[in-house]
């Protein structure tokens, strides 16, 4: 074989080899593009799962669980036997002077209706007190929707009490209106604000000489159509404590216990508030003997 055949033969192996090895760079190359796109593809799928939960899903308070049909019913519709039987419970023994007249001030009306203005806190635990007597009342009166479950600021005294919470509900009646305020979360952290015209209310009246200066600017704050406020919580917390929401919503039905005998109690006075706004309308809550009895007081 002449020389030049072997420099021939050389090239055209050394041009194959260099081929193969090309071919093999671009199937690896391959390969990697495409484990890396199945990473990707996951990933995108994990991302629109992701995505598509949390729009389905409304944003809640802090640690805050949806109200059961059976038990929302429970609450929103105690016996108006038992409410009667009842009466003021033992409320008046732990605050004697629970509802407080305001005098002078501009009558507060929203829809061409009485307004009731809450401003609370979910980590609070009066306002996670108030909320079971003030829903027993205002379900009287209207229908709740949208109502869930939390517990008060493990932290703080009466810890953990179990209540409802009133950010993202909904209210209506045709008797009156009841805007809520939940301040803050269970964590303490900002979530809904007052309006200039609702913070001007509450530093009017959650002070001196409508309530002790030791209890300035404390929450629950309640202003009944600027007519009435409420004067501190109506009854013992402790009531509550290592009860479960559902023991707490068969006990409201019960008069013998001692959680109708507080927050029964306390919506019978909250009911007879508010029937002074609405001029005892309804007549089938506000004609009530136990109702009238109540309002005669105030």
């Amino acid at each position: 074989m002449g020389k030049a055949e072997r420099i021939r033969r050389q090239s055209a192996r050394e041009k194959i080899a260099a081929q193969q090895t090309a071919a093999r760079r671009a199937e690896r190359r391959r390969q990697a593009l495409m484990a890396g796109g199945s990473v990707i593809a996951v990933i995108a799928i994990v991302v629109v799962f992701i995505v598509i939960k949390a729009l389905g899903k409304p944003a809640e308070a802090s640690g805050a669980a949806a109200l059961s049909g059976s038990v929302a019913s429970e609450i929103t519709s105690v016996p108006v036997s038992t409410l009667n039987t009842v009466g003021q419970g033992d409320a008046l023994a732990f605050n004697p002077k629970p509802i407080v007249p305001i005098t002078g001030g501009k009558p507060l009306t929203s829809g061409g209706k009485p307004e009731v203005l809450y401003i609370g806190a979910e980590y609070c635990p009066y306002c996670a007190t108030e909320r079971w007597a003030m829903t027993v009342a205002l379900s009287r009166f209207g229908t709740f929707s949208g109502l869930h479950f939390i517990h008060s600021d493990p932290t703080d005294i009466y810890p953990n009490t179990p209540t409802l919470t009133y950010y993202q509900s909904t209210y209506t009646s045709k008797y009156v209106t009841f805007v809520p305020v939940e301040t803050l979360t269970v964590s303490k952290q900002a979530l809904q604000t007052p309006t200039t015209a609702q913070d001007a209310l509450y530093k009017q009246y959650d002070s001196p000489p409508y309530v002790a200066s030791s209890e300035k600017g404390a929450i629950p704050f309640v202003d009944f159509g600027n007519k009435y406020l409420l004067g501190g919580t109506q009854y013992n917390p402790q009531v509550l404590h290592g009860k479960t929401w559902r023991q707490i919503a068969n006990a409201l039905r019960d008069p013998s216990t001692a959680i109708a005998q507080g927050a029964d109690g306390a919506a019978n006075t909250f009911t007879a508030t508010i029937c002074k706004l609405t001029n005892n309308q309804p007549s089938s809550v506000c004609a009530m003997p136990v109702i009238q009895k109540i309002e005669g007081k105030l």
